[in-house]
């Protein structure tokens, strides 16, 4: 179970509100060249098959229903069951280029090594810098660099 601060819950039984996974890296506003998608993915893939550690990318012009990031990462992250069900150990970052926002949200598992405070310098220290300077793939691959050293 992914967490996050006061999550909003939605009942919508009749429609699914998130889209479908369609892998380890979900670029959705096309921020990703080919190349950088196969290259994340790859590491990606191969961290989670070395730790079981699972982390998940997804890139999204349009948040809805949430108007927060966070609370979005944490309820595609279930809905999508994202981390390994017994060790509640995945991981997710949403960026949106478009809303100008990013958010990253932990499972149980994680979130006493990867802390709130920890994310949150990740994400103002690395990841939003070069943001503001429209290299999206070197700030989600330094954020997710960082990440991974502070869970080592």
């Amino acid at each position: 179970m992914m967490r996050a601060d006061s999550i909003v819950e939605i009942v919508d039984s009749q429609e699914h509100i998130f889209p479908k996974s369609i892998g380890i890296i979900n670029d959705y506003e096309h921020i990703f060249t080919e190349n950088q998608i196969k290259v994340l993915s790859d590491h990606l893939y191969q961290y989670d098959l070395t730790t079981t550690r699972q982390i998940v990318v997804i890139t999204i012009d349009d948040l809805s229903p949430y108007e927060d990031s966070q609370q979005y990462a944490t309820a595609i992250g279930n809905d999508w069951g994202v981390g390994d069900p017994n060790k509640d150990n995945g991981l997710i970052i949403v960026f949106s280029s478009a809303l100008r926002k990013v958010g990253i949200a932990t499972g149980y598992g994680t979130e006493h090594i990867l802390t709130d405070e920890i994310c949150k310098e990740v994400i103002d220290d690395i990841m939003i810098p070069k943001f503001k300077d429209a290299q999206y793939y070197e700030g989600i691959q330094k954020g997710i660099e960082a990440l991974i050293k502070a869970w080592n």
